[in-house]
């Protein structure tokens, strides 16, 4: 049964958790119930407290951040939702290299933009991910031939099982193709609150096909990190993979499944399913990555699809968009069937990328995060 009142105890001055909370407007699709609890964290010390507050009160926490890779439940969480807003960025250097220490509150794409205004290169193929950067080392966030994982040197976060503040470099995080421990092996243990970043000057990476695209009448020598950041922002903006209250293609997690990653033998067996070749990235391992958005297209699915109140963005199939007052779970239906589709036309088990929270044991997200 939830309580009556608004607010309860401050546990420190500026914790106090307030009743019965919507969550929809804290994430970038905008659907979700309300959380039981809810409270802002500033500092490490306030993520302490208010994990020794839901403790206490034998409820479960949840960590929110920017609120761009996230499904909640219609029902919502029942239990505390902490909000992560640690902000700043503290800037040292060290010889060649520079370090950025930045709260996990920051927003994301502020983070790259200060990176490329100094002239510091690992980070411009980055721009436009919605989020704040507590998120990036917990999905290993990749875009245009660039991970976050090349560039984080340590990452500090209250381990919630230990009650204490840790500090991990990079190696101790577990980092592999958009994924890391904290979304792994220890999902849900820690909270990060700070990463640091390791950048250096150099030119811009223009690896990927689309980049590439952009600049195949110029020396690579004469283009800047500044033209590539603009490069893929105007490629996310045509594929609507940049946050614009104006556009209802924005309305999503962003890319809802990853890229899988599978074997040769696996990618050469597609152009027979598809009737013709199908795109492909070599990979470490002599491994391939596949772009599931082909997959989807080719699966029978068009850019625009409606199921209701749910869609794929009419700019990039990868996206499930809310077309306006979409449910939870019309977004899981869908999300399932394109999944299933696949897996009956090409035999590969497509991995989603967004976190779901407030679900227990609910059968489309089993089926959704089956291998």
């Amino acid at each position: 049964m939830r309580r009556k009142d608004s607010s309860v105890r401050c546990v420190e001055p500026s914790i106090r958790p307030q009743a019965d909370v919507p969550l929809a407007p804290f994430t970038t699709l905008g659907i979700g119930g309300p959380a039981r609890w809810f409270a802002r964290a500033t500092t490490t010390e306030e993520v302490a407290a208010a994990h020794r507050w839901a403790r206490e009160e034998n409820l479960p926490l949840f960590v929110l951040g920017g609120g761009s890779n996230l499904v909640i439940a219609d029902a919502g969480f029942d239990g505390l939702v902490v909000q992560v807003a640690i902000r700043g960025t503290a800037v040292t250097q060290r010889g060649a290299e520079t370090m950025f220490r930045v709260g996990a509150g920051e927003p994301w794409d502020d983070v790259v933009a200060a990176a490329v205004g100094r002239g510091l290169a690992g980070l411009e193929c980055l721009s436009g991910i919605p989020g704040s950067v507590g998120g990036t080392p917990v999905q290993n966030v990749g875009a245009y031939g660039q991970e976050v994982a090349e560039m984080i040197g340590e990452v500090t976060a209250f381990d919630l099982a230990a009650a204490r503040v840790v500090t991990m470099r990079s190696a101790e995080c577990g980092f592999a193709y958009r994924t890391s421990r904290f979304k792994r092996d220890d999902a849900g243990r820690f909270v990060i609150c700070l990463v640091s970043f390791t950048l250096r000057p150099g030119p811009p990476t223009i690896t990927y096909p689309d980049v590439v695209n952009c600049f195949k009448d110029r020396a690579r020598a004469s283009v800047t990190l500044a033209e590539v950041r603009q490069a893929v922002l105007a490629i996310r903006r045509r594929k609507g993979m940049v946050i614009d209250a104006a556009d209802p293609d924005t309305r999503s997690v962003g890319s809802f499944f990853v890229n899988p990653v599978v074997e040769a033998g696996v990618h050469g067996r597609l152009a027979a399913a598809s009737g013709g070749a199908a795109p492909g990235f070599p990979m470490p391992g002599g491994q391939v990555k596949i772009p599931a958005a082909w997959l989807i297209e080719r699966a029978g699915f068009a850019r625009g699809t409606r199921r209701g109140r749910a869609g794929l963005s009419s700019k990039h199939p990868l996206a499930i968009i809310n077309c306006g007052g979409a449910s939870a779970r019309d977004v899981l239906e869908l999300a399932a069937e394109v999944k299933r589709r696949v897996a009956e036309r090409f035999g590969i088990a497509l991995r989603p990328e967004p976190v779901f929270v407030g679900f227990a044991d609910d059968p489309d997200v089993a089926y959704l995060l089956e291998a």
